[in-house]
């Protein structure tokens, strides 16, 4: 592989990660693999997220198409997320990482 042709391969890795990266997009990302869900049930699943940081993960990953945010006119206004079809493509990746998560923590934590 050319060096350019390289750095294009490696620029794609950090494009990727500067999306999903940090430390709660990742985790919202695969809370929502799960089903749809509200902003209560969100913080709920992510131990130790503030309100501020969640909504402005959730800000982010609705920019770049990977989550939807839906409200419905009613009162108390409720507003669900889920993942777009293309966030949805990030399914087989964030299993593979979960997988592997968890095979780490045992092979580190089950010395």
């Amino acid at each position: 592989m050319e060096k350019s042709e390289e750095y294009i391969e490696i620029q794609s890795v950090m494009d990727a990660l500067d999306i999903i990266g940090g430390k709660w997009k990742f985790p919202i990302l695969f809370s929502l693999c799960s089903s749809t869900k509200r902003f209560s049930e969100l913080q709920s699943d992510l131990k130790g997220i503030s309100p501020r940081a969640l909504s402005n993960a959730l800000k982010d990953l609705e920019v770049n198409d990977l989550v939807t945010r839906k409200v419905f006119p009613e009162v108390p206004i409720r507003v669900e997320y889920s993942l777009t079809e293309y966030g949805a493509e990030l399914r087989p990746v964030m299993l593979a990482i979960q997988k592997w998560g968890k095979n780490h923590r045992k092979k580190i934590f089950g010395r």
